[in-house]
């Protein structure tokens, strides 16, 4: 009796990167206001993205912690979301920082480096100072400053995805964050998108 072939088991991933795109793939970009979930789903005393986005069959590719703001992606297709979210494409993400303190150079080499974090070291990031956005919204509630302290903003680009990543990079130079807003995912950008507005682009990467 010829022995039959092992039946082929697949992952999750496989499943999603193999799924066939759908007849009518959509991006969103959103600009994700701060306290909002990156989801549409919470307790009765959370904000989640339901409301925000006119569309049932979208989903976030890749998260946006609820007290950082800015450009998040939502998408109907299961691979783009895969390139997007998953770490071994390494999608530059390109974030403005609001620190308390001026880093000087020598501090900022820090970040393009790497810094030592509890969970190791960092890749290589981009990272410079800038001037305060000038597409910049007031923020609810206001940041929580200190007089006596001045502050700055950097621009940080990085390759990873670690929990809550920028925020330990500044704090691990001596810089506390305390805003944070993504501007831009690989291609796409915020550019003029206001909190809770959103635009449509196509679907390509």
């Amino acid at each position: 009796m010829k022995a039959q072939a092992p039946k082929r088991r697949f992952s999750k991933r496989q499943a999603t990167t193999s799924r066939p795109r759908p007849a009518n793939p959509k991006l969103i970009l959103l600009n994700k206001p701060y306290g909002v979930l990156s989801q549409f789903s919470g307790s009765d005393d959370e904000q989640t993205l339901k409301g925000l986005i006119p569309h049932n069959d979208v989903y976030p590719a890749g998260r946006l912690d609820k007290d950082s703001e800015g450009l998040l992606l939502l998408t109907n297709d299961g691979s783009l979301q895969h390139k997007i979210s998953h770490p071994k494409h390494k999608m530059p993400k390109t974030y403005w920082v609001q620190v308390e303190g001026i880093p000087s150079e020598a501090d900022l080499q820090q970040l393009r480096l790497g810094v030592e974090l509890n969970d190791g070291m960092t890749l290589p990031a981009e990272a410079f100072l800038m001037d305060e956005p000038l597409t910049l919204w007031p923020r609810n509630p206001p940041v929580r400053e200190r007089k006596t302290v001045p502050d700055s903003w950097i621009c940080i680009k990085i390759s990873e995805g670690r929990n809550r990543q920028v925020r330990r990079m500044t704090a691990a130079i001596g810089f506390p964050t305390l805003r944070l807003i993504r501007a831009g995912i690989g291609p796409w950008l915020l550019r003029s998108l206001q909190p809770g507005e959103w635009r449509e682009e196509p679907p390509v990467w």
